[in-house]
């Protein structure tokens, strides 16, 4: 049998975070057992457990290209000096901060977000850049390795400035990111054409918003925003696909508030997201949403019809996110066959789900909906994610046609999550305008 003790760190640290994944969904099927709250609060230090766990297997290799290659490469009067001694303390409080900005989610969560969770978020975004230009740097050496006459023997100022060349790099990305999120959400005029759709519905305007993340870096400033440029825009319709929230009601109550002024004539819709399962409140959500005036749509449609008072209708539909299947969260679950059980082949459906990897899943059982609204990739948010993002996705980033007849539009987001930047992608308020096809 292998011994633990044998596998080297970053295997024990994946073994672990899967063994933390696995007793999260175990836990979301205790319910009979323990107290809802409970639950709760063991969800989120699970979460956190997993999160941090992934995390300080970067924070090694960090730890390693930046302070224990140059303390082996540097004199030994040089590996004692006062400005050493500072780097590595520098280098150990930015990994501190990167791995704390997940704890913020459990005490800094409110109205606005606070000057901690703003700056320790900060720095997870650094720490991606820094781990993406370190990556790329060592892959560098390597393939100079490989060429006979591109060796050179290694000293202490070739990996200084190798190390300084990788801090610009990180430094030039934050700043441009964090530049990037300070704008207000891009709007963008999409005319699409519904198939099957009523003649009366033609031009109807609706608003596409998703992945807002009211949580510790997303406040009520920002939503006020957001809302004020949507009314500027006076739609038919409003619709949320998920990802609304990173935290309980209780946390965001007032930071909530802008959403009470939205003025659709056809109303305001919601689906959930993946993330708005891990606040684990999603109960006290859909009532507080209400509240709101904004319908949840949980695994169900309503008929819009249209406002010219004629009998036009067309089927808009929700489905609850997929990963609420992977929670065993109680009740909740993607059912296509119930959010549609009244949608005709023959009428114009419109279905909400959060992630492109639901989308698919839902053509594949009926390929009769003429367009589906999806989120979740935030088009990628910042580079380097932006690779992973558009792999593991079907669908990225705007239209698609799928089959004859069917649309996919998937939205790069409304805001941001978590962390404060965007590099390589921009937030945005889709405006669609329907067509008749």
């Amino acid at each position: 049998m292998l011994s633990l003790g044998r596998l080297s760190w970053e295997v024990r640290v994946s073994l672990a975070a899967a063994a933390v994944l696995g007793s999260m969904a175990i836990s979301r099927s205790l319910g009979d057992y323990f107290a809802q709250q409970t639950l709760v609060k063991l969800f989120r230090v699970q979460f956190l457990l997993f999160a941090n766990c992934l995390v300080s297997i970067g924070s090694r290799y960090i730890w390693k290209r930046t302070v224990s290659s140059l303390q082996t490469s540097c004199p030994l009067s040089c590996s004692g000096s006062r400005c050493f001694t500072a780097w590595k303390v520098t280098v150990s409080i930015f990994l501190l901060l990167a791995h704390s900005s997940f704890f913020t989610l459990l005490t800094l969560v409110s109205e606005e977000p606070h000057v901690f969770s703003m700056v320790s978020y900060t720095c997870l975004g650094m720490y991606i850049f820094l781990i993406f230009g370190l990556l790329v740097l060592g892959l560098l050496e390597h393939c100079q390795k490989l060429v006979p006459f591109g060796r050179v023997a290694p000293s202490h100022s070739r990996n200084v400035v190798k190390l300084l060349l990788v801090l610009v790099f990180t430094i030039a990305c934050t700043v441009v990111g964090l530049h990037n999120a300070r704008q207000p959400p891009l709007v963008k005029q999409v005319e699409i054409p519904v198939h099957k759709l009523p003649q009366s519905f033609h031009n109807l305007r609706m608003v596409l918003l998703a992945d807002i993340h009211l949580g510790p870096t997303v406040g009520r400033t920002k939503l006020e925003m957001v809302v004020k440029m949507v009314n500027e825009l006076n739609p038919d319709i409003i619709v949320i696909v998920g990802d609304l929230t990173d935290s309980q009601v209780v946390n965001l109550r007032k930071a909530t508030e802008p959403l009470r002024l939205l003025t659709p004539k056809l109303g305001t819709y919601f689906v959930t997201g993946n993330h708005d399962y891990y606040s684990v409140d999603i109960t006290n959500w859909f009532k507080h949403l209400q509240t709101l005036k904004i319908r949840p749509l949980h695994n169900e449609h309503v008929k819009i019809y249209s406002p010219s008072e004629n009998k036009d209708w067309f089927c808009l539909a929700g489905v609850d996110d997929i990963e609420a299947e992977m929670l065993r969260y109680p009740g909740h679950g993607m059912d296509l066959k119930k959010a549609l059980d009244g949608c005709s082949t023959n009428d114009a459906v419109v279905l909400l789900a959060h992630q492109p990897k639901a989308a698919k899943r839902a053509l594949q059982s009926r390929p009769d909906i003429s367009l589906i609204l999806s989120g979740h990739t935030h088009a990628g948010q910042i580079f380097p994610l932006a690779i992973a993002a558009y792999f593991l996705n079907p669908y990225f980033e705007g239209l698609y046609k799928v089959g004859e007849n069917s649309l996919v539009y998937v939205t790069p987001g409304t805001i941001y999550y978590g962390i404060p930047m965007r590099l390589g992608s921009r937030a945005e308020i889709t405006e669609i305008i329907f067509k008749t096809g």
